[in-house]
């Protein structure tokens, strides 16, 4: 008898400790709503450009000043390097953006 409820009380704590945890489920807090103006936009795209043109142009050559060429300047320029970092088209256009609003 003791045989048995020892074996019963292994096989339950066993079947317990391999039961799924089921939690429920937190309420998550949705993302703040954001007033879209056209200067938010803008702001943000150009930080995005600006984070892009960083992180992947540096890690070949030194970054230039936005400002030591012309947007006509440029467009080759991103174009070229676009296709070396195997960046999209909407990064290299973010890219464009940031380096020619400056």
């Amino acid at each position: 008898m003791k045989y048995k409820v020892l074996a019963l009380a292994v096989l339950a704590t066993i079947i317990y400790s391999c039961a799924a945890k089921s939690s429920a489920p937190t309420a998550s807090t949705p993302p703040p709503v954001k007033t879209t103006t056209a200067s938010t936009v803008m702001t943000a795209e150009l930080a995005e450009g600006k984070n892009l043109y960083e992180n992947n142009c540096a890690k070949c050559h030194k970054l230039y000043d936005p400002k030591e060429f012309s947007a006509e300047q440029w467009k080759p320029i991103v174009d070229r390097m676009q296709k070396k970092a195997h960046l999209d088209d909407l990064a290299g256009q973010k890219i464009y953006n940031y380096v020619t609003m400056n």
